[in-house]
């Protein structure tokens, strides 16, 4: 069994040696550039943990797991586009630094690059994680679309939104987990299992983020409590407020949102205190809690010795307590 480390080292060194010296130099640098600024490289780990459930030689699953790291970058890429951000972890966006016609380019490389680094895997199991790919990426963009589509309806259910970070967030973690495990060579039924695992852990990793916006310390945080509301982001939490508020508490979220004249600030502490007399936090707890204690019931569903599945359960429970 490797350790956490062990397997975060795998994928830095992989990263490490895409290959993006290439020419032209304006379609592989950004790629390069992407990597450079880091991310937490949950996904690949996860494939790789998953594949090391049944199987020592992960070795195996590192390329496919870098492939889908890739995968992911590219859709922040594309993604940063679409919303117009000007920073991603703390760096200028490539759009921004470059131009968007590069950075919508150098996201086609991507996307084929990931291809060519997940079919790197044994041929017995090629069928199965390329179907398993296809299905999550084609979901990806379902999700990114509802989102895009949320941000011109007035009216978004909880279960709407639910549904979007389901496709746009959680098949991909979904997917690692399956992934690694179909190369490590486990029965279906396990593989299933992580599947739904990743998915309840994805779900609650976004709802997380959603709720740490409005609630989390900003030291920890690494960034200033509110953002989302500043910008009338349809998050779980504003949905759920909406739903329950009262006429006149609805009457007033809803004019928080249409005022573009209110300053910031006041704005962020008002929300938040409709928050507060609704119990929005708690129950976005509670919530967050429920998907964990289904990724808890997967991953003791998976036929194998409790020993080796230590070191997913660790990682699960640091990300049931993560504040940033």
């Amino acid at each position: 069994m490797y350790s956490l480390e062990e397997l975060r080292h795998f994928i830095k060194q992989a990263a490490r040696d895409l290959e993006v010296a290439r020419e032209p130099r304006e379609l592989y640098q950004p790629i390069q550039y992407v990597f450079q600024t880091g991310g937490k490289r949950l996904r690949p780990v996860l494939s790789l943990m998953a594949c090391n459930l049944f199987n020592d030689q992960v070795e195996q699953a590192v390329m496919p797991a870098l492939g889908l790291e890739v995968f992911h970058n590219f859709t922040l890429l594309h993604d940063d586009i679409m919303d117009g951000a000007s920073l991603r972890r703390n760096q200028a966006t490539v759009h921004k630094k470059w131009d968007q016609n590069i950075a919508i380019l150098s996201g086609d490389v991507m996307a084929i690059m990931a291809y060519e680094y997940i079919t790197n895997c044994p041929a017995d199991v090629l069928p199965d994680v390329i179907k398993i790919f296809n299905i999550t990426a084609r979901s990806v963009c379902e999700g990114q679309q509802y989102d895009m589509n949320f941000e011109k309806q007035i009216d978004v259910s909880a279960e709407d939104y639910l549904r979007m970070i389901k496709k746009k967030t959680s098949v991909l973690l979904a997917a690692c987990l399956q992934i690694g495990a179909v190369i490590g060579g486990a029965s279906r039924p396990d593989a299933e299992q992580l599947y739904d695992l990743g998915l309840s852990l994805g779900m609650a990793f976004q709802l997380q983020d959603d709720m740490l916006d409005s609630f989390g310390n900003p030291a920890l945080f690494g960034k200033e409590i509110g953002g989302d509301i500043k910008s009338n982001k349809k998050t779980w939490l504003l949905i759920k407020a909406l739903e329950i508020a009262n006429q006149g508490e609805r009457k007033e979220l809803v004019n928080l949102l249409t005022n573009k004249n209110r300053d910031e600030k006041g704005k962020v502490d008002k929300v938040l205190s409709i928050y507060n007399k609704l119990g929005i936090k708690e129950l976005a707890e509670k919530l967050v809690q429920s998907y964990f204690n289904k990724a808890r019931k997967n991953l003791n569903n998976v036929r194998v010795p409790n020993e080796r599945k230590s070191v997913l359960q660790n990682l699960t429970n640091s990300l049931m307590n993560r504040e940033k």
